[in-house]
């Protein structure tokens, strides 16, 4: 077990070094860069910027290097001195803005996750076992609106409903006199107090999905053999369903992790843009539009590295919740 943990973890290395280097790629397929961008706001202003001083911009910020040597001059500071550059449209260091932006994310992501899962799962066995039940064509009713709803969509009618009948405003993870707080308890729980908005609305739709998985899995195995044999015994009925079938029947719901965070994790930036949180998705969006190649890479690399993360997690609780899944001799 330990080695298969080890072996998992050290694919991560390469896997985010090619990820890394596919997304510093692509941030820069557009034409220009970020000076050209910058000098164009700056003449559609009124400001005349010369051709010398756009080669000494250009200079200046590195971008007149080969994209090659951007990338590994990037990649090097990162390993060597935890340097992950300087954000041109910020004009500050880009680990300041993860070191704000970051952890609000994964708190999101993570928890919308936990919420999926512990939503979808027990709604899951309940309408399987009530096939055909009031509560099982509700929520399948439900699931459906889930799924074809956009997560972002929700959330501008769900803001209009709240405002324009309770005068609430649920926009951003603070309230006005917390946003730029230094951290004490008082901001935490404001924080608690705003964040299950954003949290249901982006775990909403990963829901709808999951909790279909759970009751078609578990409908295939209550009608197995040995199901039928467990109750003839006279074995109740309670340990007839978790002992076995809901065991089984959670796998896949489990290698579900590797797809279900990515998908938080998009979901999360147009809700974030929608609401305003003080997530990475506003800077994310804005930095490529801009053409911010160190911080779009950043926050990419890090968003890719929680998502790696979610694929671990999932073949090890694989590993550990049914002991007949071995990859590659797991036990050695």
């Amino acid at each position: 077990m330990t080695a298969y943990i080890a072996r998992r973890v050290l694919f991560l290395f390469p896997m985010l070094f090619v990820i890394s280097a596919v997304v510093f790629w692509i941030i820069q397929l557009p034409p220009g860069d970020f000076m050209s961008t910058y000098i164009a706001n700056l003449e559609s202003s009124g400001i005349e910027v010369s051709d010398e001083l756009a080669i000494t911009l250009r200079r200046q910020y590195g971008l007149d290097r080969p994209i090659t040597y951007q990338y590994f001059y990037w990649i090097r500071n990162i390993v060597t001195e935890g340097d992950w550059g300087r954000s041109f449209s910020w004009n500050k260091p880009v680990a300041d803005i993860l070191a704000e932006r970051v952890p609000l994310t994964v708190a999101v992501s993570l928890t919308s996750t936990i919420f999926v899962f512990l939503m979808a799962i027990p709604i899951g066995i309940f309408s399987a076992t009530n096939q055909y039940s009031l509560f099982d064509y509700s929520f399948t009713f439900l699931g459906f609106i889930g799924v074809s709803i956009p997560p972002f969509m929700l959330a501008l009618i769900m803001m209009w409903v709240l405002y324009t009948q309770f005068n609430w405003s649920v926009g951003g993870l603070f309230s006005p006199e917390y946003l730029d707080a230094p951290w004490s308890v008082a901001r935490f729980l404001d924080l608690m107090s705003r964040i299950w908005f954003p949290v249901v609305l982006i775990g909403l739709s990963g829901t709808a999905g999951l909790m279909r998985v759970m009751r078609g899995n578990l409908l295939d195995e209550l009608r197995k053999q040995y199901v039928v044999t467990a109750r003839a015994k006279g074995i109740p009925e309670i340990r007839v369903l978790f002992y076995y079938p809901v065991k089984i029947a959670i796998n896949p719901v489990i290698s579900t992790i590797g797809w279900i965070l990515p998908g938080i994790v998009a979901g999360e930036v147009l809700v974030s843009i929608v609401l305003n949180l003080q997530t990475t998705g506003p800077v994310l969006f804005d930095a490529l539009l801009a053409q911010d190649m160190y911080l779009a890479g950043s926050i990419t690399l890090i968003l890719s590295l929680l998502v790696i993360f979610g694929n671990l997690i999932a073949d090890l609780l694989l590993v550990w919740v049914d002991p007949r899944i071995r990859f590659g001799n797991v036990e050695e």
